[in-house]
Parts: structure tokens; sequence; C-alpha cells
């Protein structure tokens, strides 16, 4: 990869976020002649993202930075159809109200990361839907459909393997991709955009779009791409025991979010600080330096600067203290994520599989009972090696509450109510 002249592609290449651009020379030399808008989208398949798309959040995050013009694209039309890139099946399509609460949910994360505003250089957040919905069918195939060769498409590996296992790929889902490249043709129409981004997994959709543009007149377009990411062990990035790692509050406490980071492999320490936080490069090449149980300082750092970022520093730090009191001097934290259970199921007594349940720490009886065949449960800190276990009011501490264990690193409180 050449050494790139403008501030935006020098630091993510720096940082580590480019896997592929489609010209770069070209969007080099024009990042360093005049403001870029660039956009990324993001479909609502859900009411928040997960830590899975920080990178593409990150990305638009560095380019209004370095002083151009970031846009969030909401696909409120695509999401309409949804995004067969390899998947192995059919999204399940969504009702229009669905989509609508979704995008509600996400807008509220990227107001952590870029400013908005009317400025030349402020963020946008645009819905697909204002274009695509009003949409002629007959006009759009004349028009737009005549410039795409099916041969072409179906050439691509998004489409490839899902035929190659012979799954099935509906017709709306193949229309995905001619949606996603007229999306860049009506964003550099309606706002000038010059540039789309995404994971790699997106660089045929990005290069049709540019191709179309070609086609119907608009000026150069260009592709970039970041790696899809997984931990060094080979999980998939915004993947936990428990699920997706959401980034809104309401679907995941800052507390286990601030957790998850802090659970990182050492593997991956350096790559995280580089792309998930906006510390400088010395700083971070100091902390991935630290050896042994050192290597555990960084990784609190990694995790309160992520967290800050997405949910304000007060927040961050006090997960962290929260982290340090359970850890460290083992005493209840009221800022433990905390469930209610209703008081008369402590009356009668409850299992403590159940209440594992309950507390979002076991999916299943069955799961729970693992646990405490595995040693991996405690009640008040205590190990609990009897999967028949009533917990009832005699087990609530002075606080009113119990506190359910999972390992060393996951805590919950239950309080009667």
């Amino acid at each position: 990869m050449s050494a790139f002249k403008s501030d935006f592609l020098r630091i993510l290449s720096e940082r580590g976020f480019i896997h592929q651009i489609s010209d770069e020379t070209g969007l080099d030399d024009l990042f360093r002649k005049e403001i870029v808008s660039g956009y990324i989208g993001f479909d609502p398949t859900a009411s928040s993202l997960h830590a899975g798309g920080l990178i593409q959040i990150m990305m638009l995050h560095w380019m209004q930075q370095t002083g151009h013009r970031p846009v969030a694209l909401m696909g409120g039309g695509t999401g309409m159809v949804g995004d067969p890139s390899f998947k192995e099946e059919a999204r399940k399509l969504m009702t229009v109200e669905t989509i609508q609460q979704n995008i509600d949910g996400i807008k509220k994360v990227f107001a952590n990361y870029l400013t908005f505003g009317d400025g030349e250089r402020d963020a946008m957040m645009v819905n697909n839907a204002e274009w695509l919905m009003p949409l002629n069918y007959l006009e759009f195939l004349r028009d737009v459909g005549q410039h795409f060769s099916v041969n072409r498409m179906l050439s691509f590996d998004s489409v490839k393997q899902r035929l190659d296992r012979e799954q099935s790929l509906s017709f709306l889902e193949f229309n995905y991709m001619i949606l996603q490249a007229y999306d860049f043709v009506e964003l550099n129409k309606r706002y000038g955009l010059r540039l789309q981004m995404g994971g790699s997994d997106q660089w045929g959709n990005i290069i049709n779009g540019i191709d179309l543009g070609h086609r119907l007149g608009t000026p150069q377009l260009y592709a970039l791409t970041s790696p899809l990411l997984t931990t060094a062990s080979g999980a998939k990035m915004g993947k936990s025991m428990n699920g997706a790692v959401w980034l809104n509050a309401d679907m995941l406490s800052v507390y286990d979010f601030w957790q998850y980071w802090r659970n990182t492999e050492d593997a991956d320490v350096e790559r995280f600080l580089k792309l998930y936080t906006t510390m400088p490069l010395d700083e971070i090449a100091r902390l991935a330096a630290l050896g042994g149980s050192e290597i555990n300082e960084a990784k609190k750092v990694l995790a309160t600067e992520v967290t800050a970022m997405l949910h304000g520093r007060a927040a961050a730090d006090q997960a962290a203290e929260t982290a340090r009191k359970t850890f460290e001097e083992r005493i209840t934290a009221d800022t433990l994520p905390t469930v209610t259970v209703d008081t008369a199921r402590f009356d009668e007594g409850v299992g403590i599989l159940a209440l594992f349940v309950s507390a979002g720490l076991a999916s299943s009886n069955g799961e729970a009972r693992r646990h405490v065949q595995g040693g991996a449960v405690r009640l008040n800190d205590e190990p609990v090696s009897d999967e028949r276990r009533l917990v009832t009011a005699a087990d609530l501490t002075a606080d009113g509450a119990v506190k359910l264990s999972l390992g060393k690193k996951k805590h919950v409180l239950v309080r009667p109510g």
C-alpha cells in the first residue's frame, strides 16, 4: 500500500482500517484538494448496531476529524429487501414500522462519534427510503437495470457462495446490489458524495455503484473497504458468549460493554486500541509492549476509552470503578447490572438455575446446570455446587439483593420487587 499524503487515508492506513481502495492515487489526491463527502450504509436489522459495526463508525469519525464530511446512510429502503451478501439464507422481511423503530434506535449512537449540522464539514444522516420508495418499477428497470449484466452479478462471491451451496437466492435479494449501486449514484447527485466505504464483503456492491455512476455520467466515484475483523482466536467481532454486544445502553449495560473490551485477548490489544480509540499511536505502542500481567492494565485502558467514546467519560469511569471494586475489593457495587424478580418467588424459594436464566446469565436451565457442574456459579461470592439450590429472602444481603456471578467477570444483582 502506498504512502498516503492526505491526512484521512494516512491515519486509516496507520491504524489498520484499509483493506482495499478502488484508486489509491486518485482518492488520495481528491482528499488533498477538496472537502470530500463519503458515506457508509447501515441496514436497520435491529434497534441497535453491535460492536462489529464500530469499525465503520470510527471511519466516519476520522473522516470528520480530518476535515471532511461523513454521511451515515440509513437503509430504510434497502432494509425492505435485506442484504444477501454472504448470508446462508434470506433475512426475515420487516414491516415499515419495524424498520423505522430500528432506525430510531440506531440513530442514538452516531451523535457520540459525529457532529451533525448544516456546515460543509458537518455530518449528515440520510435515509435511502427517500428515493427508493417512490421509484417507478418500469422506469427503474429501463433506466438503471439495463446497465447490469446478470452474468456478472452471478460471478460475485456473495452470490456464488449461496448458489454453490444450493441455497435459495430469491429475486428480491438479487435486486439488492442494484439498489445499493443506485444509492451511490443518487447520493452523488443529491449531495455530491464521491466515496462509499464499508466492510470488505461490500466490495462488489460498491464497485457496482462506481460502474453505474460511470454509465450515468457522475464524476469519478471511489470505494474503500475495511477488513472483516475476527478476534485472535477466530471469534466474530461484536459477539460474546451471551450474544451480540449491542451499542445501545438499553440493550446492553455500560458495565457489560466495558467488560467485553476488558476481556480482549492479549494478541488483540494493540490492534483494537488503534481501531477503536483515538489514542496517539506512540501511547498505543507503549501499552502494547507491556508484558505478563501488566497487559491487563492496557486492557482496562482499552475498555475505558472505547466505552467513553460511546457512553461518555463519566459512565466509562464508573464502569471501570465498579469492576475494580468487584474484582479487587470483592464488594457488591450498586452500579452492577440489576434485574428485578417477583418478591413472591423469593418467598417461595426460586431455583438457582431459574434465577440464572432470569438474570440473563444463562439462556436455559440446561446451560445454567452446566455452569454449576463446571464450578462457574457463585451466589453472594460463594460457590454453588448444588443445582437444586433454592434462593430465598434469607439470602438477600444488607443491600436487599443477591449477587449472582458466572466465572470471575460476569455479575448481576437480583432484587425482589
